[in-house]
């Protein structure tokens, strides 16, 4: 069974509260941007409404680490980018204490025609970090990303999974309130994946960092979380312990 909806307290750091997430489709197709003016102009466009999230009620506490799961297309990633600031709710309302590192898409921020050097000051700035502190940990996001050798080389030249260790190695290198992982940890070889879920699992330790994780491996989610919330086709089915609600989660498909 699911845990009852929690309700607000002073340690929560996240309270969503009756979330969701509308977006308005043309309900026909337009084979010209034309053709697109002359219905709108004609009041003759129609649109359906469709539902990314449908009432989602759940709150994060300091310190914990929480998941999100469901099925592909189910809202998982939406509802991130709710709490990351990214997208305004259409109904209820997302609060958020405290600062965000967000992995949520890799290469967000960067400048594909810089360097990695360039790239680090350039998305360090965009996470709030000045210059003299990016200067001070400048070798220790080189020295956990393990590309010493490709510092000079542009981004455009690098791997997904490369610009996935820059990318966390940069998130990670202060304590942030919220660090938000949405895949993150899928890209890249297996040794470096081991190596984030120790700086996860350091962060969540220190009692002063709340994670909150998307990935479709459940075996991750279930090493990682505390609580997790279960979203399918943008209803949110079940909320509670990560073992119950992962158990619930991979009848789906049995």
């Amino acid at each position: 069974m699911s845990e009852p909806i929690a309700m607000a307290d002073q340690d929560s750091i996240i309270d969503v509260n009756d979330v969701s997430m509308i977006f308005n489709i043309a309900s026909e197709q337009f084979n010209s941007l034309k053709e697109y003016f002359i219905a709108l102009m004609r009041h003759e466009l129609r649109f359906k409404e469709f539902r990314a999230l449908d009432h989602i009620d759940f709150h994060v506490r300091r310190g914990e680490a929480f998941g999100l799961v469901g099925t592909n297309g189910s809202g998982k990633s939406t509802m991130l980018k709710v709490i990351a600031g990214v997208l305004k709710a259409s109904e209820g309302c997302c609060q958020v204490r405290g600062t965000i590192a967000p992995l949520i898409e890799l290469g967000a921020g960067f400048d594909m025609e810089l360097t990695a050097k360039e790239n680090i000051y350039l998305n360090g700035s965009l996470l709030g970090y000045r210059k003299d502190f990016i200067d001070a940990h400048f070798q220790e996001i080189v020295d956990f990303a393990e590309l010493q050798d490709f510092m000079d080389m542009p981004l455009k030249n690098y791997s997904s999974g490369m610009v996935a260790r820059i990318a966390f190695a940069i998130a990670t290198i202060t304590e942030p309130d919220i660090l938000i992982v949405d895949e993150t940890l899928s890209v890249g070889d297996f040794l470096f994946q081991q190596k984030c879920e120790r700086r996860i699992k350091e962060l969540v330790d220190s009692n002063n960092v709340t994670v909150l994780l998307v990935s479709h491996s459940i075996d991750l989610v279930e090493r990682m979380c505390d609580r997790v919330c279960w979203i399918e086709k943008g209803k949110q089915r079940m909320l509670g312990p990560t073992a119950e609600v992962c158990a619930a989660y991979k009848r789906l498909g049995a």
